[in-house]
């Protein structure tokens, strides 16, 4: 009897090896992973904007309008609730990237604004607040780029022969990854205009 059990366990474990269950899933911890890093920078954002709103109204109370809609953006992205189930339907994260494109388009609005404050870009709470917002741009950008390949390693394993007939007995399919942050701008030509040069 034990000799039958140790003769099982031993097929079931070389047919699993062989047939990529455990690479699969691998590659879907690693997916996990760096959504979950997406998520903590991308929080790490939000958490910085109340600050960024206070300091910015103390010189410019009278730009409303540009306060409340990185207020309201920043409202969305919170009310959202990204989890791993985003992971596995598209147009939850195509929501979810929604709601941070507002957020980042809001945010150049505000910083666009800010050029009319000198006193404002000298202040050291926005200069070190600024700071850290454009670190946690480039750690978003670098944790979606790892996202982006882990999904396209998990998508591959799922899809190739032999995994794909592992994948289709579980019922795993491919994830859905994040498009282009600006896919229409993507798609046009880049306007270059060339300033005048001044006369000599």
């Amino acid at each position: 009897m034990a000799c039958l059990r140790t003769w099982i366990l031993m097929s079931l474990s070389l047919f699993f090896a062989g047939c990529g269950y455990n690479q699969i899933q691998i590659n879907d911890e690693a997916v996990k992973a760096a959504w979950a890093e997406v998520l903590n920078q991308y929080q790490r954002r939000a958490d910085l904007v109340p600050n960024l709103v206070e300091v910015v109204k103390g010189y410019a109370a009278h730009e409303q309008e540009v306060l409340t809609k990185v207020t309201e953006a920043r409202a969305r992205v919170a009310a959202f609730g990204a989890s791993a189930q985003t992971l596995e339907d598209p147009q939850a994260l195509a929501a979810f990237q929604k709601a941070q494109g507002e957020l980042t388009n809001a945010l150049s609005r505000l910083l666009v604004v800010v050029e009319n404050y000198p006193q404002l870009k000298a202040d050291t709470v926005f200069r070190d607040l600024q700071a850290q917002l454009e670190g946690t741009e480039n750690r978003i950008a670098v944790a979606r780029n790892r996202y982006i390949k882990a999904v396209e390693t998990y998508n591959v394993s799922v899809r190739t022969f032999p995994n794909v007939l592992t994948a289709w007995v579980m019922g795993w399919t491919a994830k859905p990854t994040f498009a282009p942050e600006n896919e229409t701008a993507l798609k046009e030509a880049p306007a270059v205009r060339f300033s005048p040069q001044p006369s000599r």
